[in-house]
Parts: C-alpha cells; sequence; structure tokens
C-alpha cells in the first residue's frame, strides 16, 4: 500500500494501471475483493472504512467480511514487480522494490512502520526516516517487547488459573478435617457420657430405695470403653499432601509433547496463544524477518529439537484439504521456495489433490482405505527412522530411514485454511515407586 503522489509519476503501461490500486494508485499489496468485483489494497480499504463502508469506486454498501483475499490479483501484481525491477537491482525480491516507484526499499518509516525508496521521502517529511537497518532493528525491538508482554499476560493467567485450582483443593482438604473432627469428638462425648442415666438415678433416689436403685441402675451391655481410631487420621489429611493434590490436578492441567515455534511460523500463519495449532492468518502479519522464519514457505516448527533419544507425538488435521507433516534439519532452507524431499531435509508425508503423498523424490502416493483425521509421528534419533501412523486407526502408514547428523524439528505444513492444523495434549500417568 503506499500514499497517493502528487508529482508527476512516469508514464504507466497499461498492465501496470491494470494493477494498480484506484485509491492509492500503487500496485496492489494484499489485494482484497468486494462483491462488487473491485479491488483495493486491503490497508487502503480498511482505511477508507473508517469513513463510510462503502466500496470508493461505486459507493455499493458492503461489510468487511464480505471482502476476500484476491490472491490471483496478488500473483499477477507479484509477477509484474518481479519483472520490472532495474537492471542494477536483479538480484532484489519484490518485497524489496517501492510499489510505487519501483526503486529499491533503502529506508523505514518509523510513523507508519513500513520500508520506502527515496523517491517516497517527499511523501513523509514529517516522519522519522531510518535506515533499512535501523528499521529491522526497530522492528525487532517491537516484537520482543510485544512477545515479552505478552508471555508475562499468560503466565500471570496461568498461575492465576492454578492458584484457584489450589484454593479449591485447600477448601475440600480443610473440610474433610473439620468432618472428621466433629465425627470423633461426638463419638467421644457418647462414649464418655454413657454413664450419665445411672447418675441421675442414684441422685433421685434415697438409700431407702437401694434395692430398686440396684435393679434399675443394672448394666447389661458390658464394660463401657473408648473406641479405637478416636483420634484425627493425620496421615490421611497430611501425609505425602502435596503429591496428592497434584495428582488431583491432573485434571487442571494438559501436557503437549510438542508446541509450535512463533519465530519460525510464515507471517501467513496465525497461532493460538498456547502454540498448540496453526491457520490460515486473514492478512500478513507484521512479524520480523528474522533467519528462523519461513516465508515464503508456509510452514512452522515445533519449539523443540531433537538430536538423541525417541520422540513421539500427534497432530490432527482434521478435514484440511492440503497439508504436510514430518520432521526436518535444523539447516533447511526458510527465505526460499523448495521441493518437500529428504534431499531437501525434509521426510514427511502429505495430502494433495485428494491423494497422500509420501514426500520421497519420487512423490510416492500412500494408499489408505478411509480419510486420515490425526497423524502419529514418531521419530527414533538414534535408530534413523521417523514413522508415521494414522493415529485414530492405530495403523501404521510408512517408515523412511536416515543417519540424521544433526538436530531434527517436527514440521508442520498447515496450509492457507481456516481449519485449523492442531496437536492434541497427550496423557499424563504417575508412576511411583
Amino acid at each position: 500500500m503506499a500514499e497517493t503522489m502528487e508529482e508527476e509519476m512516469p508514464e504507466e503501461s497499461p498492465l501496470q494501471q491494470d494493477l494498480s490500486c484506484p485509491v492509492c494508485q500503487g500496485i496492489y499489496e494484499d489485494p482484497v475483493l468486494l462483491p462488487c468485483t473491485h479491488s483495493f489494497c486491503r490497508r487502503c480499504l480498511q482505511r477508507s472504512w473508517e469513513h463510510s463502508r462503502k466500496c470508493p469506486v461505486c459507493r455499493t454498501k458492503c461489510e468487511e467480511s464480505q471482502a476476500v483475499s484476491n490472491r490471483a490479483l496478488n500473483s499477477a501484481c507479484q509477477s509484474f514487480l518481479s519483472h520490472t525491477v532495474r537492471k542494477s537491482d536483479q538480484n532484489r525480491t519484490p518485497e524489496e522494490v517501492c510499489n510505487i516507484h519501483l526503486k529499491p526499499l533503502e529506508l523505514y518509516c518509523e510513523k507508519d512502520e513500513e520500508p520506502v525508496c527515496v523517491d517516497c521521502v517527499p511523501l513523509h517529511s514529517n516522519h522519522r526516516l531510518l535506515s533499512l537497518k535501523q528499521g529491522e532493528d526497530h522492528i525487532l525491538m517491537l516484537a520482543l517487547t510485544f512477545q515479552a508482554g505478552q508471555a508475562e499476560n499468560q503466565i500471570k493467567a496461568e498461575f492465576e488459573r492454578l492458584h484457584a485450582v489450589l484454593t479449591r483443593e485447600e477448601a475440600l482438604c480443610l473440610n474433610a478435617l473439620a468432618s472428621e473432627e466433629t465425627k470423633k469428638i461426638e463419638e467421644i462425648i457418647f462414649y464418655t457420657f454413657i454413664l450419665s442415666p445411672l447418675i441421675v438415678i442414684i441422685s433421685v433416689f434415697t438409700l431407702q430405695d437401694f434395692r430398686m436403685i440396684k435393679r434399675k441402675a443394672q448394666w447389661t451391655k458390658g464394660e463401657p470403653y473408648v473406641p479405637t481410631n478416636s483420634l484425627i487420621n493425620m496421615g490421611l489429611h497430611v501425609g505425602s499432601l502435596g503429591f496428592k493434590i497434584w495428582k488431583k490436578m491432573q485434571a487442571d492441567i494438559k501436557y503437549y509433547p510438542v508446541i509450535l515455534d512463533p519465530n519460525t511460523a510464515s507471517p501467513w500463519l496465525y497461532l493460538n496463544p498456547d502454540l498448540t495449532s496453526a491457520k490460515e492468518s486473514p492478512e500478513r502479519l507484521s512479524v520480523p524477518e528474522n533467519p528462523e522464519r519461513f516465508d515464503p514457505c508456509v510452514f512452522v516448527l515445533g519449539a523443540e529439537g531433537y538430536s538423541s533419544g525417541k520422540h513421539k507425538w500427534d497432530v490432527f488435521v482434521g478435514n484440511i484439504p492440503k497439508w504436510t507433516v514430518g520432521v526436518c534439519k535444523e539447516s533447511v532452507l526458510r527465505k526460499k521456495k523448495f521441493t518437500v524431499s529428504p534431499g531437501r531435509g525434509v521426510w514427511a508425508i502429505g495430502l494433495s489433490k485428494e491423494k497422500y503423498i509420501i514426500h520421497t523424490a519420487e512423490r510416492t502416493e500412500l494408499k489408505v482405505e478411509k480419510g486420515i483425521e490425526k497423524i502419529r509421528v514418531k521419530l527414533d534419533i538414534d535408530k534413523g527412522e521417523v514413522s508415521f501412523w494414522d493415529a485414530g486407526a492405530t495403523k501404521h502408514l510408512v517408515t523412511l530411514t536416515h543417519k540424521f547428523e544433526e538436530k531434527m524439528f517436527p514440521l508442520f505444513g498447515p496450509g492457507l485454511y481456516t481449519s485449523p492444523m492442531e496437536l492434541p495434549a497427550g496423557k499424563i500417568a504417575v508412576h511411583t515407586s
């Protein structure tokens, strides 16, 4: 998206005119299509809608939910930009070229939070402009601050939740103790004063009624005694108290064998706060272009890599029409498109065009009897095996072998769909000895 230019622009080709946003007059950036068939940069439309929820061209009323991504137009714009970059800048990617002037992006506008070229300077005359390197550092600092704040809020919320669980368990333990105390006291009172009727009888009658007193005071139920277990069962209430509470809290705690690493996620992927699911983001997220991040490939890695041992996790793919699940080397390409195969450091299976695929160099088709909703991945680093299972049917699908000589990471390719790819919680078992 770019601001409207007031100065004279070079003569545009018919194709460039067709690929220009009616609002900003620049090449479309993340274009969206309205029901009236007009397209606009997403940010241009959002700014226009701050004043009126109408099409900026034909003034037809429309709702935000009606604006859909125009991917065909976006691809055409990217292709146009890649073929019109000046020869001196042929090695630059389309993202490094100004949409309006087709010049290298060498500056960063701190106010608008976007890179600009030297010809854009008049449009940002009252803004602070930084070098592109300073701008990248600025974006990184903003991302770090946001991540820290987000993590702090989640940590506080989780501890508040656990505090509430502990408060509930404390009340249950104290109520159980009070209940036993009351019961024991009642028993002691009963047995302590079991002879009280006899004492009353003796005080009423005189010695001359001794025979009658003796007859009425006759006790036929055995000698009174103090019952066993009359004291509080301390072992029941305080013995291994911490362990007992922790064991009961299993219902309130979830364990995930694998969680996602947001620092590797494609800018087109939205991860939930617990980092256990990924799906298409409605718009490209403003995230740092750190070396670990996949872009343009739509992948995300697990947060932990493995250099040895056995590891297992499940992936719920549900009804996603196209996906990839597997493992990859830590050195896998992040900033270029690549073919998923062992030759590229990826061992995976997937679904594409209604066919299950083993991502070998030959793209072997995987025959299955019915659709798979949940994949189980078993990785044995030391044995050099990664196997895939239909977790719902507990059926083995395929095992791939390789001598893994560097750290391996779980890899997830959920595609660009609104249905999420999810990581189910694992089972928690308590073993004592």
